[in-house]
């Protein structure tokens, strides 16, 4: 089956904020703050497939209280960047990979999956519009959030005949500002993320959702992120509430949980695989107990943990918290091989580096 042609209409807003203003955001963006002056919309229905892309002014979506998504939840996302290079020129790392995990959510929540060609053609045109939202230096770039949900006004329980898709896009600035520093986890024991044949390998905000809890528990202990635990055996690690994670160990190894249908395959995960690979680790994918991760962190098996996701890119974890006890691995600072793996992934991303693998795509 064809897909559609991708043809968008432009709406340029007659409000777009001004040149001072906007760089004056641009200084100091932080992470989910603001936002630009346009959005991207299209439209699905089963008599009419995708149809109706348009770059819109920025500004609030309207919902009947009846709107299928408020009551069932049938909602996916993404979560990619774009980077700002030093010739001014403005890239995408590896957004088909993006694209396809977004194909793959779809399925998982009875969603009509959306062409390659739209995804990129919708991220392309909103940054094409909002070119001067993209900001340069210091690890900046100008995060994107594409998200389709049901928007069908209907109570009844099927999926929804129309669906609504969207890209928003918010500047960002440097995840670490103050220096890149190993963060606490909570290992949470009562509550499970997801479960095998559940919805945990599809990105939707349910499963964010249902770690919202424990991460209010984790913060109440001090801690920046939770870990959780696989939903049958209460033993396995499968990832924290919104990154991948990874252990190093001290005959140089790196071991990352294997994917078993109830984690996240993400894309900086693959990544750091392969860049961890090119940088001579064997690279291990295999079932990772907690005892595993506090044994080993004590008796110097383990030397390093880091976890990984688009916003920090990569996070080193330093102290495991549960009730009852604590596990610390490493002297409080980045590890060495953490950081070489952080430093190659983002120096590809920001142009520093060459491509080998040839996971940037230019757009402007």
């Amino acid at each position: 089956m064809t897909s559609p042609t991708f043809a968008p209409r432009i709406e340029l807003s007659d409000h777009a904020r001004g040149e001072a203003e906007r760089v004056g955001i641009l200084a100091n963006p932080g992470f989910g703050n603001h936002f630009t002056d346009h959005m991207f919309l299209a439209e699905w229905t089963p008599a009419e497939d995708w149809h109706d892309p348009r770059v819109v002014p920025y500004g609030p979506l309207q919902l009947d209280p009846a709107t299928a998504v408020l009551h069932y939840a049938q909602e996916i996302f993404e979560g990619l960047k774009a980077y700002s290079h030093a010739d001014g020129s403005v890239w995408l790392f590896r957004p088909e990979a993006n694209g396809e995990r977004l194909q793959r959510s779809a399925h998982r929540l009875a969603l009509p999956e959306l062409p390659l060609d739209w995804f990129l053609g919708s991220i392309r045109s909103l940054v094409e519009t909002d070119r001067a939202w993209v900001p340069s230096g210091e690890e900046k770039s100008l995060y994107l959030r594409p998200f389709m949900f049901a928007s069908e006004v209907f109570l009844g329980v099927r999926p929804s005949q129309h669906v609504t898709y969207s890209v928003i896009a918010s500047p960002a600035g440097a995840y670490f500002t103050g220096g890149i520093k190993p963060v606490s986890i909570w290992l949470s024991e009562e509550f499970s993320r997801a479960g095998v044949g559940g919805t945990g390998a599809a990105k939707c905000g349910g499963n964010y959702a249902a770690s919202l809890l424990p991460q209010q528990e984790a913060a109440a202990h001090g801690c920046a992120q939770v870990a959780f635990l696989d939903a049958v055996e209460h033993r396995w690690i499968e990832e924290l509430g919104g990154m991948n994670l990874y252990f190093v160990h001290a005959d140089g190894s790196i071991v990352t949980p294997e994917l078993n249908g109830s984690i996240l395959e993400g894309v900086t995960r693959d990544s750091i695989l392969q860049l961890a690979r090119d940088l001579g680790h064997e690279v291990v994918e295999r079932k990772v107990s907690i005892d595993e991760w506090r044994e080993g962190v004590a008796d110097g098996t383990i030397t390093e943990v880091f976890a990984c996701g688009t916003a920090a890119v990569i996070t080193p974890v330093g102290t495991l918290k549960w009730n009852g006890g604590e596990v610390t691995s490493g002297d409080g600072e980045l590890g060495k091989v953490t950081g070489a793996i952080r430093q190659a992934l983002v120096d590809i991303q920001y142009g520093r580096a060459r491509d080998e693998h040839g996971w940037m795509t230019r757009l402007i």
